[in-house]
């Protein structure tokens, strides 16, 4: 039995799954992943903006920046992979989704039961009061945006420097403790601390598959391989299974 098989199998008998997704499902829809030369803005490296001294330093260049990356996400739609974890949620009694992405195209495909690890592009929050709020201007209306009180918002989203929230990290672990199927798709595996959920997952004998493109430091320890692009494959672990 190949290994699409075997995970169909053990998919058709679950009752508990995590999803995991890392830059790869987004950029699938045309997210750039801001690494490298392409995700260069006025030469600032993403390393330079994303941090809480930059924000301290100059809020209007930090949010220039985020006004420039929302403006490139925001004509962009869900793909097929986005829409096939959006199904798992539906068809599963215990699933959570976890996502590394900050984009929101989960959201739009679908998805209620889920984490966002790194926060949310289109969500601010109030550097005063803590609150969050969603805003979609494209453009933005005032930069810096400022909350009602007239404090500072800032950009919802975990920056270099920043722990996760803990209430966060504790949901997405629990989840990865509690499922008998974690699916991997799209990420890198190397980014901490979500690099050590299918580990954990593992050890709590779930059974753990990875959906990539390329090996990644992951595959090894994964009971199931499926290489390729998740907007291939996952829709294929959603297909109903036909007995003729």
């Amino acid at each position: 039995m190949d290994d699409l098989a075997r995970v169909r199998e053990r998919l058709a008998i679950a009752k508990s799954v995590a999803v995991l997704t890392g830059a790869g499902v987004s950029a699938e829809s045309g997210v750039p992943t801001f690494r490298g030369p392409q995700g260069l803005w006025r030469n600032f490296r993403p390393e330079e903006l994303a941090t809480p001294d930059a924000f301290e330093r100059d809020p209007k260049l930090v949010w220039e920046w985020y006004d420039w990356r929302r403006g490139l996400i925001a004509p962009l739609k869900p793909n097929p992979g986005h829409y096939a974890i959006a199904e798992m949620e539906k068809r599963f009694p215990e699933f959570l989704l976890i996502t590394q992405n900050v984009d929101g195209l989960h959201r739009v495909a679908g998805n209620a039961k889920m984490v966002e690890l790194h926060g949310n592009i289109w969500h601010a929050r109030c550097t005063a009061e803590g609150t969050v709020r969603e805003n979609r201007d494209v453009p933005l209306k005032e930069i810096p945006p400022r909350c009602r009180c007239g404090a500072l918002l800032r950009p919802h989203i975990v920056w270099f420097g920043e722990s996760l929230e803990e209430d966060v990290l504790e949901k997405a672990v629990n989840s990865c403790k509690r499922c008998e199927v974690l699916i991997v798709a799209g990420t890198s595996s190397v980014v901490q601390p979500a690099a050590s959920l299918a580990g954990i997952a593992r050890e709590a004998g779930a059974f753990v598959v990875e959906v990539n493109p390329e090996e990644t430091p992951l595959t090894p320890m994964a009971d199931a391989y499926l290489q390729g692009a998740s907007g291939l494959i996952l829709p294929q672990l959603m297909m109903k299974e036909n007995h003729g």
